[in-house]
This record gives structure tokens, sequence and C-alpha cells, in this order.
């Protein structure tokens, strides 16, 4: 049918541009088959040997600036809670996994969930599975927390990530509440994480939803949006493809301090922690004076 023919054609221009985008040369071609277990994919060495280079994007392109790290526990399970901006090139995502393993090392576990169409790309797969990205999912997610890990989410997915440049300052996690659960489930802390700058990466016009339904890319790839951006080097793109190159937006990211929901059920915690959030967000949003330059 011509929605699989577009389907097939949208993971086969995003795997091209991942496989040219990849690094770590011949290290990125051995892995090209799901591992037994996603989490032991995760791997130390790799991630000490290439922190430099991502430190080096962080401070010199996007001149981050991350915040109350302390507020993270140094061991143990707990649940970072973040805001998702920047479409598939999520650039406050990479800054904050270069400040946490500069402040806890690489033996820290530390675990990303992330859509499992990046899952169907081998150059994304063999490069982002060893920072200690998974596939999302409820299974992955108390797996993760069992090992101790530091597990970072994005509740609000495709659908906040895609959200229009304007509401860059909003938290939108369209009801979610699957994480919420989670941590009282495990009895685990959340650490609300927010994070500006990613939506002015580029000019994101808006998510498209109605015409990803037409497309019937929710039950083809599990996308619910099918947005357009404009952005060098192309301009006009959709899904960022057939490319995109992020605009040097600065980022900010901040951790609060963590939240514990014993005797709440998970609405009352959706509604304490994105209300937590949305107030911290607003108070960065203030700082910025100019888009991108921040």
């Amino acid at each position: 049918m011509a929605q699989e023919a577009f389907a097939e054609q949208v993971i086969s221009t995003i795997a091209g541009a991942a496989r040219m985008a990849a690094v770590g040369g011949g290290d990125v071609v051995r892995m090209t088959s799901r591992p037994d277990d996603w989490l032991d994919a995760w791997d130390p060495h790799y991630i000490r040997t290439t922190l430099p280079a991502l430190r080096a994007l962080s401070k010199l392109y996007f001149r981050a600036e991350v915040r109350g790290l302390d507020n993270i526990p140094a061991d143990g399970p707990v649940l970072l809670v973040g805001n998702h901006s920047g479409g598939t090139l999520i650039a406050d995502t990479f800054v904050f996994a270069q400040a946490f393993y500069d402040e806890f090392g690489p033996l820290r576990r530390f675990h990303q969930l992330a859509h499992d169409l990046v899952f169907r790309l081998p150059g994304a797969r063999a490069s982002l599975s060893r920072y200690g990205t998974v596939p999302a999912s409820p299974e992955n997610m108390a797996r993760a927390l069992e090992r101790d890990s530091a597990l970072l989410v994005y509740p609000g997915g495709d659908h906040e990530t895609y959200r229009p440049s304007w509401e860059s300052a909003k938290i939108d996690f369209a009801g979610r509440t699957g994480f919420a659960r989670l941590a009282i489930e495990h009895d685990v802390p959340i650490v609300p994480v927010v994070a500006i700058g990613g939506q002015e990466t580029a000019l994101f016009l808006g998510q498209g939803r109605r015409l990803a339904r037409l497309l019937r890319l929710d039950s083809l790839l599990r996308l619910k949006v099918f947005p357009a951006q404009v952005a060098p080097p192309f301009g006009f793109t959709v899904l960022d493809l057939p490319a995109r190159v992020p605009l040097p937006s600065k980022i900010v990211v901040r951790a609060l301090p963590p939240i514990r929901l014993r005797g709440q059920d998970p609405d009352q915690a959706y509604e304490l922690v994105t209300g937590r959030m949305q107030r911290a967000l607003t108070r960065l949003g203030s700082e910025r004076t100019v888009p991108v330059v921040g």
C-alpha cells in the first residue's frame, strides 16, 4: 500500500543520514543486529573515549549550561523526567548526557529511552545504544531501575518534541501518566529535568497531527505527528527529512530537587511533577532575551 511504501521511504532516508553522521567507523558496522539485552549494550569504555568530542559540541556549539546536577543521587535508581525538544536532533539530550557523565563518571549506569524508529537505523543504533539509549518500553524501564540506573524518560515523546517553536517554554506531556505509575510502583525518586533552547534549533511550524492520522503513521511507525520545520541546509523539511543542521541555539538544562510520590495516585503525581517543571521552565524562558542567542 502507499502508506507502507511511504513508511519504508522514511526509514530508508533517516538510515542513510544516520550512517553518514555516525561516529566510530568500524565500530558502527559491528553492531548491526539486535542485542539479546539492550541494557547490555551500554559501554563505559566507549563513553569515556567519545566524551571529549561530545563535550566540545556541547560547550562550543550549543554554549551549554547544565545546573542542579547535585540534585541527582550519585548511586541507586532514579527516574529523570524531562521535557522533549528539538525534533529528532535532540540537542538538549546530548548536552545533558555529556554533563551527567562528566559529573558522575562513565561507570554510573545511565539509560535513556528512545522511539523504536531509532533502533531500526544501524548507524544510530550502534552509537546511541553504547551511551545507554534503549527502546522505550515498560519492560526496559523496569529493568533499568532494577539495575540501579538513572533512567531518563520523555513522557511528551514525539508530541512534545515537535511542538511549535513559539511554545518552547511549555511542558506538554499530553496527559501521559506512565512515568508516575512507574515511580510509584518501584518507589524511586523523580528528578525533573527542564531544558530550553532545543526548540530554537529550527523553526518548528507545528505537529501535523491530522496529516499523520491520514497517513496512518501511528500504526506504521508509532508516530502521531508529521511536522514541518525550517532550518539549514534545505530550508523547509518534514520530520527533519531529508536532513537538518541544528542551529547553534544556546541550551540551558536544569535538574530540580527530587520528588517522592509515596501515597499519591498517578494523576496527582502527574500534576505535581508537571506543575513544578512548568514553573522552572517558565523561569528559564524569562531569562532568554533573544532566540537562539539565549
